[in-house]
């Protein structure tokens, strides 16, 4: 008797590879079927008769896919409407499960064979496509932020111009008209983010909450709810922490003391929006914010660690405002919050590579800019690149 039913599906640009795979009641995992289809409709509806013909409808059936650029979300949409459970990985989860399968060789029909044991094995989060309005919010935000980091780009080209000692009037030329071209667009984007924000009565009231605190701009709180659904995706604050990469990752053993650091293995969309407004908060005073940052700075007599710390409380606050659709008051205080809990937890004290010393001896770390995104690239995080707007 089987128990379980799991298709991995491996996918490309023009074509995904599948594995269909049952877990009987010995909880024995064997391969029923491989398949490949074209990554398109005619591919979607011969998948659809390929999975009727190979499965019993009476045992639960899980499909497995990795987050593999935007390759995945079409086929993820057509299961997810026709009804099946859908599970969408990060690759990183899927090679390490798979290595530890002791799988030495790869290609795309193996990797379909290791997503579906993994569907059939482990209890996965069903997958929850983001809605189309938030969809086209994120495709703008990001968008947005492109042009910014090539302006920005682009202005250091034309300031290292300027200072050269042999310059060019043309590359200057088409520099300025660049810029102004550029510009242009950033500005229509804005616009078009605004908009798209003011016709979501429900959106625009939330957010319109969450920017009573002063530093904070429409801009920010639309990265920061495209990029998680509205919050959809989360379940708990500890959960969004850790997709936002602000989550610690301590190195102890014995009395070795090694560095400890904020993972930055989460959505660097989030960390870049939340850079600039963290600086504000600070700087117009607003509370808790600026006492968080006093209180860290005061321990660690290190800037940028009391600014992360803030990033994170702006974060968690977002969160509990959306949560429950409630404005902004700087005078709330929580129930049990303690300034050296809420610093310790954020940033454990414990690194020997850093010059300053704790009141126990112990070394502590600065935060590094830049880190790894979730589909694996390297990025460096500039304070100069993203939204400059602040609601005043």
């Amino acid at each position: 008797m089987n128990l379980k039913q799991s298709v991995g599906l491996d996918i490309s640009s023009r074509e995904f590879k599948t594995a269909f795979e049952v877990m009987d009641s010995q909880q024995h995992i064997k391969i029923k079927a491989t398949h490949s289809f074209e990554n398109g409709p005619s591919g979607f509806k011969e998948l659809d008769r390929w999975v009727q013909k190979h499965s019993d409808p009476a045992v639960p059936i899980t499909f497995t896919m990795e987050a593999t650029g935007v390759y995945y979300e079409n086929l993820a949409w057509h299961l997810h409407q026709k009804g099946y459970t859908v599970a969408v990985v990060l690759p990183n989860k899927a090679r390490k499960y798979m290595q530890s399968l002791g799988l030495k060789s790869k290609n795309d029909q193996i990797d379909a064979k290791g997503l579906a044991q993994m569907g059939a094995q482990q209890q996965l989060r069903p997958w929850k496509p983001i809605s189309e309005h938030l969809l086209q919010l994120r495709y703008l935000t990001r968008h947005l932020e492109s042009l910014q980091r090539l302006n920005t780009m682009i202005g250091n080209q034309a300031f290292a111009l300027e200072h050269s000692r042999v310059g060019s009037k043309l590359v200057n030329k088409h520099l300025r008209q660049s810029r102004k071209s550029i510009q242009r667009q950033v500005d229509e984007v804005k616009a078009a983010i605004i908009a798209l924000v003011e016709k979501d009565d429900q959106l625009r009231l939330r957010i319109k909450n969450i920017c009573k605190i002063k530093g904070i701009s429409v801009l920010t709180v639309a990265v920061i709810v495209a990029e998680t659904n509205g919050f959809a995706i989360l379940e708990n604050q500890r959960q969004l922490v850790s997709y936002a990469g602000y989550d610690v990752v301590e190195n102890r053993s014995g009395r070795h003391v090694g560095k400890t650091k904020i993972s930055k293995k989460g959505n660097s969309h989030i960390r870049r929006a939340l850079h600039l407004p963290a600086l504000s908060v600070v700087r117009y005073e607003q509370h808790p914010f600026v006492d968080l940052y006093d209180r860290v700075y005061e321990r660690s007599k290190i800037k940028m660690k009391g600014y992360v710390a803030v990033q994170k409380k702006l974060l968690t606050i977002i969160y509990a405002l959306w949560k429950k659709n409630e404005a902004f008051d700087e005078n709330y205080q929580p129930k049990m919050t303690s300034g050296n809990e809420e610093s310790n937890v954020l940033f454990p004290l414990g690194n020997k590579e850093s010059n300053e010393v704790n009141s126990k001896g112990q070394k502590e770390v600065v935060p590094q800019q830049g880190g790894t995104t979730q589909d694996g690239h390297r990025y460096n995080e500039s304070p100069n690149v993203l939204f400059p707007l602040v609601q005043t």
